[in-house]
């Protein structure tokens, strides 16, 4: 027994040594195994620098923290400047490509340009970095032991429980570093408000001076673009000799050669203000409407800041197709008559609604140009029956999951570019392209027309009323075509007069000689002297008694209006026909007219009046003036988008206090340096997802202008109560369109790919909330699309906490000088929630 007992200690002893030699190899190897991995994947190449800091970033998608030095000059005209951003900090523009933010990655969105690093992170970097001397191409590689490696991480333990106390730590050295780089004295007191106001969530916008959220990848900071871009920017001619000293309030100051020039819409430079002066020789649409009609809106004073408001979905009847001015039923059940369309005109509630429009089941990113033209996801606009409808006619037709335009329509069945090169051999001086540049299509349809209409260098205005035919405005839209949900009903459309290059109504089945003519009088109002008016429809070439009826009254009416018949031209292939008229140039044929009628309206009637005017069953007269507007046409296009209108008179003192034309030059250069300059590479936008565009707050179209070559339609919105500047955008072969911003747009939700509001929510806050107007905002851009925003410091701090609750992502913050800029993209989100029902 005693010898078996030893044997098994044996036995037990040798296995026990086997055990541990075999243990033993195994660290070995692992040892072997993490010192190559950290020879490899631990060495740091030393950047030249004078002084650096590290910066991070937190990947949203991968919560990786990445670390980033960076050389710190005190050349550059921002000595505040935060420096680069790391290489990742751009957020991607493709929606495929990432995931939607969540409420930590919005936050992280916001945080102050001196990013500080995790204290374990840092620390991990420290004991893996070396400082060495200023060659670039000496590499310093770090090792560590697993006993180091061991205390590291029981130092990393220790750290984390004290996160607060090495921040604090960081933070005064980061600090520190700063108050060396000031080319100006500055107390570490003002240098710590100044750090604690940048680091803040919530934006104080109309304290700090400079804030970015995240910069693009270039080469230069954002801070330096705007210096280059606004160094030549529109200079206001009179200036106060304290708006060329150096304010910066930041962490640091700039050369005073630059820094008054330093961020666009300063008060030495950058987007220009309007000058005091020339409010005295510009009217406003408000102003004209006003008179003319004896109304006046009521407006509301006071700005409340919505950040952390909560939303709720529209609890409305028509879901996902919400337009609240025109589905108003509250005020559609009191009207006393639908004689005249009354109940597709605008109805707009006495406070514009704060709910958010829900999104149809199984909606998708929009096909982009020009695909989308062709074909479109039917879940975006899923309504067929127009597809049951006008199928036969190559309207729309369901195909699979997409809704498909064969680009035909009731007269023009064998496609729109055959019918549009058909229009061009009946009347040579169409020209399309070239004289014709802007026109207006009434009751359009899906709108192949104007959308085949872009291949000939033509912009159409189209307009059809909400629900006459189920979406077709919607579709138009949703395709990538301009159009907007109007009726002529009883009120003038929402443009100035003589405008538009040509009028067209193809089966428009509109009762023009009704009413003295009421109807064919607003087009004739809208279009220029010497420009045509395309009818066709059956009256034009059919023979049945109601068509000869209605052919013969209409005759009666044009020669009465002096609109003379250029042509009757029949189209073989599609089996219609269509008359052309022109408009008169003079006021010799209405002099000589036995029948005064339909008459001439009074004098003093403002024919540029045209926010809720009611239509009068007049004519105006021609303007005879050589100065005035509409005695020339415009320059042929392109050469009219840069061309100064001849009725832009430089005794008239222009917007931004300059003479009108030099005005308008100046505006035009600005604009084309901030699109190509800022716009097109450093805002992360891409571009190829964009093609509905609309200026919120046009002036001279400039942004529009700048834009030309891009494969985008800008609608340029001229608000009621600004300059009424409307007629010059047309007169360069530019379209747009009067509106008030403290309601809704006529358009259904989700068509718009981008918005550019320069200096609008400011003035807004002094006549309405910003809440209705948000939510608005949100309504008609499309999932994904963006906004980019240019205004008064405080203007975009409220814009921004607003988008922030409504979980848009914030990709650009940047105030300077009391002035900032603010790029978001809208996401996916919707509340769960429903409003109540009022």
């Amino acid at each position: 027994m005693p010898l078996q007992s030893k044997s098994r200690s044996n036995k037990r002893s040798s296995s026990s040594a086997s055990y541990a030699s075999t243990i033993t190899m195994v660290v070995f190897v692992a040892l072997c195994f993490l010192g190559v991995w950290m020879l490899t994947s631990n060495s740091v190449v030393p950047v030249p620098q004078t002084s650096t800091r590290a910066t991070a970033t937190t990947n949203s998608d991968e919560s990786q923290v990445a670390t980033k030095t960076e050389t710190t000059t005190t050349s550059t005209s921002f000595e505040d400047t935060p420096g680069d951003l790391p290489d990742d900090a751009i957020k991607d523009d493709d929606p495929s490509s990432k995931q939607e933010p969540g409420p930590e990655d919005q936050q992280q969105a916001v945080e102050s340009h001196l990013t500080l690093t995790d204290p374990s992170q840092q620390e991990q970097n420290n004991s893996t970095s070396t400082t060495t001397d200023d060659s670039p191409n000496e590499v310093v590689k770090a090792e560590e032991s697993a006993d180091d490696q061991e205390k590291n991480r029981e130092q990393r333990q220790e750290d984390e429980s004290n996160d607060n106390v090495v921040n604090t730590q960081v933070e005064d050295q980061l600090l520190q570093q700063e108050q060396q780089q000031e080319v100006e004295s500055t107390s570490t007191s003002e240098n710590t408000e100044t750090e604690a106001q940048t680091e803040s969530t919530t934006p104080e916008t109309d304290q700090q001076e400079t804030k970015t959220t995240t910069t693009p990848q270039n080469d230069r900071s954002i801070e330096h673009e705007f210096t280059d871009v606004t160094n030549q920017e529109i200079q206001p001619q009179k200036q106060d000799s304290h708006e060329t000293k150096d304010s910066t309030a930041g962490t640091g100051t700039g050369s005073n050669s630059n820094l008054g020039e330093s961020f666009p819409g300063g008060d030495n430079s950058g987007i220009p203000k309007e000058s005091k002066e020339s409010k005295k020789s510009w009217s406003t649409q408000a102003a004209q409407s006003e008179n003319e009609k004896e109304r006046r809106k009521d407006e509301t004073d006071g700005q409340d800041g919505i950040y952390g408001y909560t939303w709720h979905l529209c609890n409305v009847t028509s879901g996902p197709d919400y337009i609240p001015c025109l589905d108003n039923e509250k005020a559609l059940k009191q009207l006393h008559s639908t004689r005249h369309f009354e109940h597709r005109e605008r109805h707009c509630p006495e406070e514009g609604p704060t709910c958010l429009v829900p999104v149809p089941e199984g909606y998708k990113r929009s096909i982009e140009w020009p695909a989308s033209r062709d074909k479109i996801w039917y879940h975006n606009v899923p309504h067929t029956l127009l597809a049951e409808v006008k199928g036969h006619q190559n309207w729309v037709k369901v195909t699979g999951e997409f809704l498909t335009f064969p680009g035909g329509g009731t007269q023009f069945i064998h496609g729109a570019l055959h019918y549009i090169d058909f229009l061009q051999q009946a009347v040579v001086g169409i020209g399309w392209g070239k004289r014709t540049r802007v026109i207006l299509d009434v009751g359009c349809g899906v709108a192949s027309f104007g959308g085949f209409l872009f291949e000939r260098d033509v912009l159409a205005m189209s307009f059809a009323p909400k629900d006459e035919h189920e979406a077709q405005v919607q579709f138009a839209l949703e395709r990538g075509i301009p159009a907007i949900s109007a009726v002529m009903g009883s009120q003038r459309l929402p443009f100035p007069s003589r405008v538009f290059d040509l009028v067209h109504c193809a089966r428009c089945r509109v009762p023009w000689h009704a009413e003295g003519g009421m109807l064919l009088l607003e087009l004739n109002r809208v279009l220029r002297p010497g420009g045509y008016f395309v009818w066709s429809a059956t009256p034009v070439y059919q023979k049945l008694e109601e068509d000869v009826e209605i052919w013969k009254a209409m005759s009666s009416l044009t020669r009465s209006m002096c609109w003379e018949l250029v042509t009757i031209k029949k189209d073989k292939l599609n089996s219609i026909g269509a008359a052309i008229y022109r408009k008169p140039t003079s006021n010799e044929c209405y002099e000589k007219r036995k029948q005064k009628r339909p008459p001439m309206c009074k004098d003093d009637d403002d024919a540029n009046a045209a926010w809720y005017v009611p239509l009068q069953s007049c004519m105006h007269r021609v303007p005879v003036d050589a100065a005035e507007r509409g005695t020339q046409w415009p320059e042929n296009w392109p050469l009219r988008l840069q061309t100064p209108p001849y009725w832009l008179n430089d005794s008239q003192m222009g917007i931004y206090g300059k003479p009108a034309s030099q005005d308008f030059a100046a505006d035009y250069e600005h604009w084309k340096r901030v699109v190509n300059n800022s716009y097109m590479s450093r805002l992360g936008i891409s571009w190829s997802n964009v093609r509905n565009v609309m200026d919120m707050r046009a002036v001279y179209g400039g942004f529009a202008a700048a834009m030309k070559d891009l494969k985008v339609w800008v609608l340029n919105v001229v608000n009621v109560d600004s300059p009424d500047t409307l007629p010059i955008i047309y007169e360069r072969g530019l379209f747009g369109i009067y509106h008030d911003w403290c309601e809704s747009f006529s358009t259904y939700p989700r068509t718009y790919d981008l918005l550019h509001a320069d200096h609008l929510f400011s003035k807004l806050t002094k006549r309405c909330k910003l809440a209705p107007v948000l939510a608005e905002v949100d309504r008609i851009v499309r999932p994904g699309g963006k906004l980019i925003v240019r205004d008064e410091s405080r203007a975009i701090g409220e814009v921004e906490n607003s988008l922030k609750s409504l979980h848009w992502e914030v990709r650009l913050t940047f105030s300077k000088n009391q002035e900032g800029i603010l790029s978001a993209q809208k996401g996916d989100w919707r509340p769960n929630t429903y409003a109540n029902s009022s």
